[in-house]
Parts: C-alpha cells; structure tokens; sequence
C-alpha cells in the first residue's frame, strides 16, 4: 500500500534545483551560500486545490449549520511541471520517501516558466 502526499488550500509542493557549487566562472561555493540567496527555483510536483470559495448564499447562514453545498474552490496559477521561483524565506523544507521538497504558498511564488505555451499568431 502505497502513501500519497496531498497538499493543501494554496500551497505549491516544489522539488528544488540542485544546489550550486560552482559559479558560471568556475569558481567553487562555500557550504552554505546557496542557503543566503533570498530567490530560489526548482520545479512544480503538485498544487493544492485552491483558495476555498464559500457560496454567497452559505455567508447569510449560522456558522453550525452545515451546508449542502460541496465546497469550491478558486484555482491557483502554478501547475505541474511549471518550474517555480520563490521567496526562500516562505518556503518550508520536507522530506517525502528520501527526496526533499519546499511547500511553498502561492503568495510566495515570484515567476513561473510554463514550457506548453501555445505560439501567438
């Protein structure tokens, strides 16, 4: 039986970009100085379902009464395979069956580089 990762409300599950250890020039990282960069990037795993949206007519209700409404939901602007780049300091790190990964709010999301973009005409 096999474990599944659900992310929730608003949130973007992001496999991180390998860490550098060299610059463009050739020059060796110390330890730690990709963890001082306030911007990183990785690429989009899963998406929560959204900002939950209540209807309009379940706002004049009492708070106990449940609602016969299933709830819906506003959908977020990243999707899988997007590659994000995000707040560092938003992000919380995880480790998910040996594989490390950022949950990371949509508010937190700066870009987003989709690759399937139909061309303009």
């Amino acid at each position: 039986m096999g474990r599944e990762l659900i992310v929730i409300g608003d949130r973007v599950l992001i496999k991180p970009d390998n860490r550098k250890e060299m610059t463009n020039s050739g020059l060796y990282l110390p330890q730690g100085a990709y963890e001082k960069e306030k911007v990183h990037s990785g690429k989009v795993v899963k998406v929560g379902p959204g900002i939950p949206v209540p209807e309009p007519q379940d706002l004049q209700e009492e708070d106990w009464k449940k609602s016969a409404n299933k709830t819906q939901y506003f959908p977020l602007q990243a999707r899988i395979d997007d590659r994000a780049i995000f707040l560092k300091n938003s992000a919380v790190e995880i480790e998910f069956e040996d594989t490390t990964y950022v949950i990371v709010p949509q508010a937190a999301l700066l870009a987003l580089i989709r690759n399937d973009v139909p061309d303009k005409v």
